[in-house]
């Protein structure tokens, strides 16, 4: 089967995206982890898929799968690629589109200076909702990990987030700590690792141990969730630049009740066919 693909990034974390509306896929996870592959594949953090949506008033479906060939419900980063490509593939000429995906509508646009524009949805703080076992909705969580106990605020941004703020991320154990919070049993559905710098009240330095993913260049989720911890912590006011290993996202949030709303670049790299 000969599949037709783009290659793009937001901030680097990269994609290889699907148009699933012309094309009939019904990939296995293991073809998922084939054209994920960087040196057998296409190579890339996430594939991404549209579809057709599902319901009425709704443009398209978006659907997610990790490099390790999971299905996961949200990605911010590629939200944003998701919107260029069905421009550059002419399936829609809308700036602003609506988006189904596993965790509910997302409506990114299309600004006039090629950056887009994400509202994220409302970000939510009960431990049912994340999922995250814990007795009480507390700002700041103590979570025990190897044989340190680190100071956490656990976010859903439509997936799980767990940050905590450190004084560098150029020394941060992101490598050491991002594994074992990831896979930490009070996570049921795993977690995507924050590690956060404030460098001041509207700027921070963030790297992001991914779900299924590991570390990778920018996480627009992630950044997102860094954002509205810091906020809820108290560091932090809105509007916020954050500035990971890809590049700079800009984050915004007016509250509890209020949606998040990212803006930062889509790019498209190359475009070509794969035989699986």
């Amino acid at each position: 089967m000969k599949l037709k693909f783009s290659k793009m990034h937001g901030l680097g974390n990269d994609f290889v995206v699907l148009d699933g509306i012309r094309q009939d896929l019904a990939l296995t996870p293991e073809q998922l982890c084939y054209l994920a592959d960087r040196h057998f594949g296409v190579g890339c953090d996430q594939v991404l898929l549209v579809e057709k949506a599902g319901q009425e008033g709704i443009d398209f479906r978006y659907r997610i799968f990790n490099a390790d060939g999971g299905e996961v419900e949200q990605c911010g980063n590629g939200a944003r690629c998701f919107v260029r490509f069905v421009h550059e593939q002419g399936l829609t000429d809308k700036r602003e589109i609506r988006v189904e995906t596993m965790k509910g509508v997302i409506t990114p646009r299309l600004e006039g200076d090629g950056n887009v524009t994400v509202d994220m949805g409302v970000p939510r703080f009960l431990p049912a909702e994340i999922p995250f076992l814990a007795d009480d909705d507390v700002i700041v969580h103590m979570l025990d990990v190897a044989d340190e106990t680190l100071e956490t605020t656990v976010v859903s941004m439509g997936n799980p987030h767990a940050v905590q703020v450190v004084d560098s991320v150029d020394s941060a154990p992101v490598g050491e700590q991002g594994p074992l919070i990831e896979r930490h049993p009070r996570f049921p559905q795993r977690v995507n690792a924050g590690f956060m710098q404030i460098v001041e009240r509207h700027a921070i330095r963030l790297r992001v141990y991914e779900r299924g993913a590991g570390e990778t260049m920018a996480c627009g989720t992630g950044a997102c969730a860094a954002v509205v911890a810091g906020i809820r912590r108290g560091l932090l006011d809105s509007p916020v630049r954050v500035t990971t290993r890809g590049g700079d996202l800009n984050i915004a949030w007016g509250g509890p009740g209020r949606p998040v709303l990212m803006t930062g670049p889509a790019v498209t790299v190359f475009t070509g066919e794969i035989e699986l």
